[in-house]
């Protein structure tokens, strides 16, 4: 009985909502090209939002520089670094010279597991 009364309608195809009363936000359109490539972008923004200085290059991944009046805007390097990655992280609790130690330790106990063959009474890493 339920499927007669959605028969012809593609479910999932076409919105059954309409455009009526609906205002759409004003936008600006922003350009960016890319210094690598010279490949510009075009994004839509709404009027009241400040567009970012840079944009990743569709093309070739590069950092692109908003265009202003045709001209490409200055990006000033604020000095502030990024996050944190793992590796900072990692030389915070221990210097270069321990993590080469424990490096050729694991080494040499991988090493010595592979040409001994795998032997199940030995120790398992991280296990």
């Amino acid at each position: 009985m339920a499927d007669r009364s959605l028969r012809g309608i593609r479910l999932g195809a076409q919105s059954l909502q309409s455009e009526e009363g609906v205002v759409f936000m004003e936008r600006q359109q922003t350009a960016y090209t890319c210094d690598s490539c010279g490949h510009v972008t075009t994004l839509m923004f709404a009027a009241d939002a400040e567009p970012p200085a840079t944009w990743e290059c569709r093309t070739c991944g590069a950092e692109a520089r908003l265009q202003v009046d045709g001209k490409p805007v200055e990006v000033e390097d604020s000095g502030d670094k990024g996050g944190r990655t793992h590796w900072d992280m990692l030389l915070e609790r221990r210097t270069r010279a321990e993590l080469e130690e424990l490096l050729e330790e694991r080494l040499a106990f991988i090493r010595a597991r592979r040409g001994a063959g795998e032997d199940p009474t030995r120790e398992r890493i991280g296990a």
